[in-house]
């Protein structure tokens, strides 16, 4: 035990044994102990229950404090899964997905031994849109999947399970238009029992007044009693403080939709309220329970989708994010927030799931800005050439992308010291925008100055003034 007790990875250690009173003295002196056990099927139910916490524990949360929610202009002060999952949320729910989408994720389940092989097979032969809410919340191991995607931000995971994303939320989106009538307007509570470690409790604690974000799909009960059951477990963790949600919800608003899933649900004999992904919350009361320093009950307000201030820090992500096409908004926020290397897993995944030249094209070109980024010219290179390519067998040879494309290249080229590539680079690109552009144009500017600086280097400074002239004139017209 003293090798594993302080490991990171390691929830718990249970013991099974026929001399239980031996070994439960080792759960006194080593916290990572959860139980002994002489019986399997209490050994079984103490597992399930634990899971259970740990899943209800590790959901992703975003904190926006009042101050953050004032100061849109700067992204990178923001907490960066509340993005990734807004722009993520947008993008899927409203992404095609093809008849391949299934069996591409039945594959990446198979390579990655995510599911059991049982599970996988069945879930290939009965899946079906509208069994989305029963299969997430099926002991499959897709629900804790989908959750460590979200959690963890991987765009692998997540773009794999896009069509499971959004057809679980159309689902609920569904029920909530049939159960809409049946709250007759009335505000109504829910709640959540779960831990938070000490260092997000001290974030939610400087949240109040702000917002809070769920950035999984949240599941919540009508019955207090089974959530504070979740929060009081919580509380008798190391450096870990129980925290009891008690959730306002009000029918009428426009928000996030949500639904009673008891008669969709594997579990149907409970009585939960499931919200669809990233629903965003307004920080109220913090209050201490029970004299007990580790337990406390934490109100919250659904906003509505119109609230001012999350209807401006939305628009500002959609902004910084642009395009209309989801995967490129997304590549574009990941490269906006310099957050590199989600980008390159983002553009890998995209690269391999298309079969579009014109999209490969871009997603090579996005690798090599973010290998620049990163400060690997060489893996620069090799990506604009492939994309590159790509565009010279599928493009006219005078065009505005073959222009950029020798552009890039040729300041990879710059940047290696290598001036006289990148001065070939340079000059085919003026030369095709001298006869796309008038000549007055900002971008033959910018090409000018491209090919001036080269020639600066290589100490050739005539021609370097004589094309920082050129660029000159333009900026003056």
């Amino acid at each position: 035990m003293p090798l594993i007790n302080d490991i990171p990875q390691l929830d718990g250690v249970y013991i099974f044994s026929n001399i239980k009173s031996v070994h439960e003295e080792l759960t006194k002196k080593w916290q990572k102990i959860k139980s002994v056990h002489t019986n399997l099927a209490d050994l079984c139910e103490g597992l399930q229950s634990d899971i259970k916490q740990y899943h209800q524990d590790s959901i992703s949360m975003s904190f926006i404090t009042v101050n953050e929610m004032a100061s849109t202009d700067n992204l990178n002060q923001l907490e960066p899964t509340f993005m990734y999952t807004q722009i993520f949320k947008d993008i899927l729910v409203n992404m095609e997905h093809d008849e391949l989408a299934i069996k591409n994720f039945m594959s990446y389940c198979r390579l990655n031994d995510c599911v059991s092989p049982l599970y996988i097979d069945r879930f290939e032969k009965e899946y079906i849109s509208q069994l989305a809410i029963w299969w997430y919340t099926f002991p499959s191991n897709i629900y804790s999947m989908l959750n460590h995607g979200l959690r963890t931000m991987d765009a692998d995971i997540i773009i794999t399970m896009g069509f499971f994303i959004q057809d679980l939320h159309h689902q609920i989106q569904l029920l909530y238009q049939k159960q809409v009538n049946s709250y007759h307007g009335k505000p109504f509570l829910v709640y959540r029992g779960q831990g938070l470690i000490k260092s997000d409790f001290e974030k939610l604690q400087k949240t109040k007044g702000g917002l809070l974000s769920f950035n999984n799909f949240l599941s919540t009960s009508k019955t207090e009693d089974v959530s504070l059951e979740f929060a009081g477990f919580a509380s008798t963790k190391a450096d870990t403080v129980g925290i009891l949600f008690k959730m306002s919800i009000d029918p009428c608003l426009k928000s996030t939709p949500f639904a009673s899933v008891k008669e969709e649900s594997y579990f149907n004999e409970e009585d939960e309220i499931l919200f669809s992904m990233h629903t965003v919350f307004r920080v109220g009361a913090i209050k201490q329970m029970e004299n007990n320093n580790d337990l406390y009950q934490v109100e919250l307000k659904l906003t509505a989708d119109d609230d001012q201030q999350l209807r401006l820090l939305t628009d500002r992500i959609r902004e910084e994010a642009g395009s209309s096409n989801g995967s490129h908004r997304l590549g574009n926020l990941l490269l906006q927030i310099s957050q590199f290397n989600k980008a390159e897993n983002l553009y890998n995944v995209l690269l391999e799931q298309t079969s579009d030249n014109t999209e490969k094209a871009h997603y090579y070109h996005q690798l090599g800005y973010v290998k620049i980024h990163q400060g690997d010219h060489e893996k620069a290179i090799y990506y604009y050439e492939q994309g590159h390519e790509i565009l010279q067998k599928s493009l006219p040879l005078n065009n505005h992308w073959l222009a950029t494309s020798y552009n890039n290249i040729g300041c990879v080229y710059e940047s290696m010291g290598e001036y006289s590539k990148a001065l070939s680079y340079y000059e085919t690109a003026l030369e095709i925008q001298r006869k796309l552009l008038p000549s007055n144009h900002p971008r033959l500017a910018g090409s000018y100055i491209n090919v001036g600086n080269v020639y600066n280097h290589l100490e050739e400074y005539s021609k370097a003034l004589s094309y920082y002239e050129k660029a000159h004139e333009i900026y003056q017209t």
